[in-house]
């Protein structure tokens, strides 16, 4: 996954959440060092990333750990070069770098601490400012966590806490209008009566009370005015009805419905899995023309 990714993040990552975020990139590349420390294969192919083997997609998350810290640490006013994290040949004959993957984890987050989430640093088309790469990589190392978990034939679990957030990110960056400039032919999914809906029954029935403390204020135009504090497992309404692609926290009447675990779903928008053993009531043309549109990440 290299680099959609763009977001206002704005106040939402500050405070409580911006220090979720740093700390979970730690606490997701533990998981992944942990997994795979039985003696995985780095030869192994990874099917979400075609072309890919585990030891490239391994030297893509340490790379890309240490490629954020550098924009974090030097306070970066544009792009830095990222070979670290495009150029992911190698030696598949050794072992998990452990060592190496967690050392890039640790140097990302404490680089995101030391500036804390108002220290002014580039990010693509200008939005987000360090909470963008806090949460931008916690999400990036949970995905190819996922990734990694499929090459090795382990199975992969997400905290409903961190697997709703990047549910919510994944939303954002899809929902962000400079998609339609920069891939036209996504204008394809918008449509008179297609709406969906994406319901995940485990969802806690009550935000963190430390989490909900840390929303804004004002939401951004795509998500309510005011984020209730239960969420009572509806999950997330998508809209495509309009001018652009909206999105919304909750449930409701929807053309399309799907029904799954959490995490299922998660996986499903980054195309991880597909939904066909999902509970999927009303027309589901839609919903898989939708997924086929969505190809970040």
């Amino acid at each position: 996954m290299w680099l959609l990714s763009v977001v206002d993040s704005g106040e939402e990552g500050s405070g409580v959440l911006f220090e979720h975020h740093h700390t979970w990139i730690v606490g997701q590349t533990e998981l992944l060092v942990e997994a795979l420390a039985g003696g995985a294969d780095l030869r192994a192919e990874v099917p979400s990333c075609p072309g890919w083997s585990l030891g490239a997609l391994l030297r893509h998350i340490g790379g890309g750990h240490r490629w954020a810290a550098e924009v974090v640490r030097t306070r970066a006013t544009g792009w830095l070069p990222d070979g670290i994290v495009r150029d992911v040949a190698g030696d598949d004959g050794g072992r998990v770098p452990g060592g190496w993957l967690l050392d890039g984890a640790h140097e990302l987050a404490a680089a995101l601490a030391e500036a804390g989430p108002d220290a002014p640093v580039w990010t693509p088309f200008e939005l987000g400012g360090m909470p963008f790469w806090a949460r931008r990589f916690a999400h990036e190392t949970v995905i190819h966590r996922a990734d990694a978990m499929l090459a090795a034939g382990v199975p992969f679990e997400v905290a409903t806490e961190v697997a709703v957030d990047a549910m919510d990110e994944w939303m954002q960056l899809d929902a962000h209008p400079v998609h339609f400039d920069l891939r036209p032919e996504k204008r394809a999914v918008l449509g008179a009566g297609r709406t969906i809906a994406l319901v995940a029954a485990e969802m806690p029935a009550e935000m963190p009370a430390e989490m909900r403390a840390e929303m804004p204020a004002e939401m951004p135009a795509e998500m309510p005015a005011e984020m209730p504090a239960r969420l009572d497992g509806q999950g997330w309404f998508v809209d495509l009805t309009g001018e652009v692609n909206t999105w919304r926290r909750g449930g409701g009447p929807a053309a399309v419905t799907v029904q799954a675990p959490l995490q299922d779903l998660l996986l499903m928008v980054y195309r991880r899995r597909t939904p066909d053993d999902m509970i999927i009531t009303g027309d589901e043309e839609i919903l898989r023309h939708w997924l086929s549109h969505v190809a970040f990440g």
